[in-house]
């Protein structure tokens, strides 16, 4: 009986697999995180880029980042897959605040709460990872030990430029863009302004440019592309409770996603776990994203799962955790200052 079943459980593995074989290949992940680039500023200007990658892969301009609707806290939380109630991190770190105001529930020898470039690192160590941000509060996020490279270049043309330039020349498993040209002109002008529109518009010509290089390099079909926002904006400031600033654009193109408006609810920390399902690594059990399963193919998904199933030595449902102790628990009396950013900040008071 034992032996009907396993024989049945592969010869399912198989049949799905055979569909799937051109999706197995080491995937290559590129995100394109837009800084204050709000739902009204996709639909509003110019964004015949954005528009094409909504036409060839799952989108939603109703996923949610996290309160505050600031940026350190909602960078961390897609990086993280968890909300500021598990990273502690509240703010920006500015004006004598502190970033963290809350110990993390769980933490590496750092300090830090574990990022998805940490949690690629540890599990597929030849991983190449690369970071590539126009804001540099960005690094105060990343472990600095995961990436091969975190890089900060002054301006979303120039940011664009060196992170495609590497890419061609490394093309690394996963990669990480930040661009900070349509948040600082909404501070400036106004989150809906001409002026703000035509930043959105100049960023989508950055993300076209992501695209043409990946056509170029016979990459377009083979590579994963996430294009999404920390937040959005309302007047000229952001960081408040409202719509126009919580709600962000989501969308993701590449090998295996199903075209079309994403039906599920979609939160910034899902970006993390659905990264770590791309590239099947295990997410920490402290992370609480959940991968956005919906968006792959049903043969896709199948397959992923009767494989892990068989890897397991059984065809039925598995717990998804690391397996291996690799952040430890904050201890009794224990404060934000284990952060290495804020302690870095204190040593400059």
């Amino acid at each position: 009986m034992k032996f009907a079943s396993a024989v049945l459980c592969l010869s399912g593995f198989f049949a799905a697999w055979g569909q799937q074989a051109d999706v197995r290949q080491t995937p290559h992940v590129i995100i394109i995180g837009v800084d204050g680039l709000s739902v009204e500023g996709v639909t509003t200007a110019k964004t015949p880029r954005i528009h094409e990658l909504m036409a060839r892969g799952a989108w939603t301009l109703e996923a949610r980042g996290v309160m505050p609707t600031l940026s350190s806290p909602n960078w961390a939380s897609m990086i993280t897959g968890a909300g500021p109630e598990q990273h502690g991190i509240t703010s920006n770190g500015v004006l004598l605040q502190k970033m963290v105001t809350l110990p993390a529930v769980c933490r590496d020898a750092e300090g830090m709460f574990p990022t998805m470039f940490e949690v690629l690192r540890m599990q597929s160590p030849a991983s190449h990872i690369a970071i590539f941000h126009d804001w540099p509060g960005f690094a105060d996020l990343v472990e600095k030990h995961a990436p091969d490279v975190m890089q900060h270049e002054r301006g979303a043309d120039r940011t664009t430029r060196v992170a495609i330039d590497y890419w061609k020349q490394k093309r690394p498993e996963l990669m990480f863009v930040h661009l900070d040209n349509v948040d600082h002109t909404g501070h400036e002008y106004g989150w809906g302004s001409h002026e703000y529109n035509k930043a959105v518009a100049d960023a989508d010509g950055y993300l076209g440019e992501f695209v043409d290089m990946l056509r170029e390099q016979g990459a377009q079909d083979s590579t994963y592309v996430l294009v999404t926002s920390d937040h959005g904006g309302k007047g000229r400031e952001h960081g408040k409770n409202s719509l126009q600033e919580i709600q962000i654009p989501w969308i993701l193109v590449g090998p295996g996603v199903m075209p079309g408006r994403v039906a599920a609810s979609v939160y910034t920390f899902d970006t993390a776990a659905t990264v770590a399902w791309i590239f099947d690594v295990n997410p920490p059990d402290c992370w609480i994203g959940r991968p956005v399963i919906s968006v792959f193919a049903p043969a896709m998904t199948a397959a992923r799962n009767l494989e892990r199933h068989i890897v397991q030595g059984n065809c039925g449902p598995q717990r998804t955790s690391t397996g291996i102790i690799a952040w430890g628990l904050p201890q009794n009396g224990d404060d934000a200052s284990g952060h290495p950013a804020d302690a870095a900040r204190k040593g400059q008071n």
